[in-house]
């Protein structure tokens, strides 16, 4: 495999590994969180936050790849504040994990919603009853039921964060060895003679990860029902 991809593909496959690692390790509290709130929860405005949250997924990924830079490009007002303190997104693999995570994140959390509605809140209930703060009903009950849908969703989002394009480039250009993941890289190498080589070679890493987060995914959403079934 060492000598199979040439070191400038090897850095593009690193990338991606790096940047969709943290993009999933951010995303997943807040993600789980989100998905208990859509999932438990009552309150005025409950449609609207899960319009948001799946709003990745319909919108163009160019245009929440130019929404991000809106918000937080180096001209952008609360991107120059964050500058100011030492953060920068734009242009920065941190970027390239902002965009990521921001588009497996609906993923994400449609995944772990649908194993914590599957639980039955009466276990919940009874918890309660004995005395246990709600964080720790959640603690101690929901979660251990849910551990293989929060995983299935990590997954999803992970694989989501491999395959970025649109987003990330928008947002962060495609500099190698700083933003160059490993769509930019395939779209790179598509566009220089002699690159198609490269470029399938890629395209093949892409769908041996994608395929293998699919399986994985798949695994673990049966092993949630079939936990969460016999609770």
């Amino acid at each position: 495999m060492t000598e199979w991809l040439s070191p400038e593909e090897w850095q593009a496959v690193g990338l991606s590994l790096r940047v969709s690692f943290w993009a999933t390790l951010v995303a997943l509290p807040l993600g789980l969180f989100t998905a208990y709130v859509l999932a438990r929860w009552e309150f005025p405005g409950k449609q609207l936050l899960n319009g948001l949250v799946h709003l990745p997924l319909i919108l163009p990924p160019v245009v929440t790849g130019y929404l991000l830079l809106l918000t937080l490009g180096t001209r952008a007002p609360l991107g120059s504040a964050l500058q100011a303190i030492g953060i920068t997104f734009a242009f920065r693999w941190t970027g390239a994990a902002l965009a990521a995570g921001t588009m497996g994140f609906p993923l994400m959390v449609r995944a772990m919603r649908l194993s914590i509605e599957a639980v039955d809140p009466k276990l919940e209930q009874a918890a309660a009853t004995l005395g246990a703060s709600r964080f720790w009903v959640f603690a101690t009950v929901t979660l251990p039921l849910i551990l293989p849908g929060v995983l299935a969703g990590a997954v999803l989002c992970f694989a989501k964060a491999m395959g970025e394009f649109g987003a990330t480039i928008t947002f962060v250009s495609n500099i190698p060895g700083q933003t160059q993941t490993l769509p930019s890289a395939i779209y790179a190498f598509l566009q220089i003679p002699g690159g198609e080589g490269s470029a399938l070679r890629l395209v093949v890493v892409s769908v041996v990860v994608a395929m293998s987060a699919l399986l994985l995914s798949e695994w673990l959403a049966r092993r949630a029902v079939k936990r969460v079934g016999s609770a």
